[in-house]
């Protein structure tokens, strides 16, 4: 039981790790026609579109540039950070007998 626990904890750590870069990607999307249209882009939307719609309603846009996106990024980013240092101080020696 506790080693599938602590596969768990490590697949959960895989999917904080990666999902900033992840969002990063999905910013990216915006600058080519169409990118946000195909399955990935979608797909893209579906997990970041509700973490960026409160930014956007509390930053207003400044002329052409979108900064709430990045005020989004670099939240999301510390969140994730705070997240998996928890999860290393808290949950990890749980698991181990630390």
């Amino acid at each position: 039981m506790q080693t599938f626990l602590i596969q768990v904890v490590d697949v959960i750590l895989f999917i904080i790790r990666y999902l900033p870069t992840l969002m990063f990607v999905y910013f990216l999307m915006s600058w080519f026609p169409g990118a946000r249209e195909s399955k990935i882009g979608r797909f893209l939307g579906k997990i970041f579109e509700p973490i960026l719609e409160p930014f956007r309603r509390i930053i207003p846009p400044i002329g052409m540039f979108d900064i709430s996106s990045l005020v989004a990024f670099i939240a999301f980013q510390f969140a994730m950070t705070v997240l998996t240092n928890l999860i290393y101080q808290y949950v990890v020696p749980l698991l181990y007998g630390i």
